[in-house]
């Protein structure tokens, strides 16, 4: 009997994502309401591509989720205390909040403001994909601007065709609504 000197190594798809993320592609995976669309927060051309399939004007800025805290550093200036107390109770979970960013932060990532939209997300393999990827996420709801928002694989298929480079299956969370967004200076909502 002759061995397989060669034999094909099948990935996970959590790999398959990575991979997809690696060389510069943009993913869908299921967040707490609905599917997002992703991309490395580092590479402007993937963001700009993001940006470019959802018809999303830059100006309105991304969200990033994280697996936890540390993930977010390089993109949030430290916050003080009272933010502190505001923010940490609700990670990880649904909550988006708006901390000033980092000078460096994209303003592809930023939009035209001074804040960037922050989640330690609770769903637990958008968690996995984070840490799995060792990064912050960009995490945007999976439609065209002004469309609704894919809930399924089979949906993003529907909608995005050829134009993402990897869908990583499974269910979204039980939220009715995209996550909250809040302003962390504030406590303020922005979106319900």
């Amino acid at each position: 009997m002759v061995l397989n000197k060669n034999p094909i190594h099948h990935k996970s798809p959590l790999h398959l994502a990575i991979d997809a993320l690696t060389s510069g592609g943009i993913i869908a995976y299921p967040t707490e309401a609905v599917f997002g669309l992703g991309c490395d927060p580092q590479n402007e051309t993937a963001i700009k591509k993001l940006l470019e399939i959802k018809k999303r004007k830059k100006e309105k800025g991304l969200i990033l989720i994280a697996a936890n805290i540390d993930q977010l550093a390089p993109y949030i200036q430290e916050l003080d205390a009272d933010t502190e107390r505001r923010v940490l109770p609700t990670w990880p979970g649904p909550t988006t909040w708006l901390l000033p960013a980092k000078s460096n932060v994209s303003e592809f990532l930023r939009g035209k403001h001074k804040t960037i939209a922050v989640r330690v997300t609770n769903h637990p393999l958008a968690k996995q994909l984070c840490k799995s990827w060792g990064n912050a996420l960009v995490s945007t709801s999976a439609n065209i601007t002004s469309e609704p928002a894919a809930h399924s694989a089979e949906n993003v298929k529907i909608i995005f065709a050829n134009n993402v480079d990897y869908c990583l299956e499974g269910n979204v969370g039980d939220l009715a609504r995209p996550s909250q967004i809040r302003d962390g200076h504030t406590g303020k909502i922005i979106r319900h």
